[in-house]
């Protein structure tokens, strides 16, 4: 039995999503860097989600995004089709446009009911990755300010703060992982983070049919402030469904598919779902990703004779590309033929 084989099979059983108290590392206080990353380690070992507190988000800002969330969708559908996908997979994204055929803990055979607005991180037209016409890159779609005026104001401004909550886990995942505190920060000088700006309405569902379906997040980690509805479920190793119950400004974080890798399999990538909710439900999930060429090779602390290297390198861009191409219809940004979602 390898090691990680070994971690795995002695996992205990969680019948609740642990909590980290992010305080005494955001001030500085002696200590708290390694008492965190303890602690981050062992849950990221284990069950792969938990929730952050005292993480200097302001509450009216997550308030603030969520506001704004809801004028974006309580838009005609036709205007939100004016947003719709561009060449480099950003914009509005209908109901119905995504099915998690990647998924290896559930057969997804219908098509989510949520909507969505993708957005990446700002860059100027300038940018290298922008003239080279990068997936994910830019330029962004937003509406206009005849439309929604303030929106994108307000939403850059929540999204400048979850980039620096993110920049700053990443001395924690680096001890974490037995790495020094600055390893991750060369791969994070232009992070190729999305967000899924997401509404999931209170329709009835078919059999098999979710908000989202059952599926594991792509990338490194993922920062999402709980909604005001509940929804969302974890697959705790060896508990089953876990709800994610809602808490005041706080924000749930977990590990993706990239990071997975990147960690040679330490860090498990927890699938998680969202269940058709009783009440109009709003959400943004932050995907805080390294830069694109950043290639998913095991961690040195991560690899040994007893425990070799376990999957084959790929770039962040690569991987991303790979996981929209397959879930996604083409109207949405991805390669699945419309007919082919309408018909699941």
């Amino acid at each position: 039995m390898t090691i990680a084989a070994a971690r795995r099979s002695e996992t205990p059983v969680y019948d609740e999503i642990p909590s980290l108290d992010l305080g005494p590392y955001l001030a500085g206080e002696p200590g708290a860097l390694e008492a965190l990353a303890a602690k981050l380690a062992t849950i990221q070992q284990e069950i792969g989600f938990y929730y952050i507190t005292n993480h200097g988000v302001p509450k009216a800002l997550i308030g603030s995004a969520n506001t704004q969330l809801k004028r974006l969708f309580a838009l005609p559908m036709s205007q939100k089709m004016k947003l719709k996908t561009n060449a480099n997979s950003l914009g509005f994204v209908p109901p119905k446009s995504t099915v998690y055929v990647t998924s290896t803990v559930a057969r997804n055979t219908k098509p989510d009911l949520n909507e969505c607005l993708l957005t990446s991180r700002e860059r100027p037209a300038d940018h290298p990755s922008v003239l080279a016409g990068r997936r994910f890159h830019g330029p962004n779609v937003w509406p206009g300010e005849d439309v929604l005026p303030g929106y994108r104001a307000a939403m850059l401004e929540y999204y400048a703060a979850m980039e620096d909550l993110g920049r700053r886990m990443l001395p924690v995942y680096a001890r974490a992982l037995g790495m020094p505190a600055a390893y991750f920060d060369p791969f994070f000088t232009d992070p190729m983070w999305t967000t899924r700006n997401q509404y999931y309405p209170a329709v009835q569902a078919e059999e098999n049919q979710f908000g989202i379906s059952p599926h594991r997040d792509h990338g490194f980690i993922t920062l999402l402030p709980l909604a005001e509805e509940p929804g969302l479920q974890i697959l705790a190793p060896g508990s089953g469904w876990l709800d994610a119950a809602v808490q005041d400004n706080g924000i749930i974080v977990n590990t993706g598919e990239f990071m997975h890798r990147w960690s040679n399999g330490r860090f498990i990538a927890t699938p998680h779902r969202v269940m058709p909710p009783k009440r109009d439900r709003y959400s943004i999930a932050f995907f805080y990703n390294p830069n694109w060429d950043t290639l998913a090779e095991p961690l040195p602390s991560c690899v040994s004779a007893d425990d070799p290297a376990r999957f084959e390198p790929i770039s962040m861009l690569d991987y991303l590309c790979w996981y929209v191409d397959k879930n996604f219809a083409k109207s949405a940004g991805g390669k699945v033929d419309d007919e082919v979602i309408a018909r699941a």
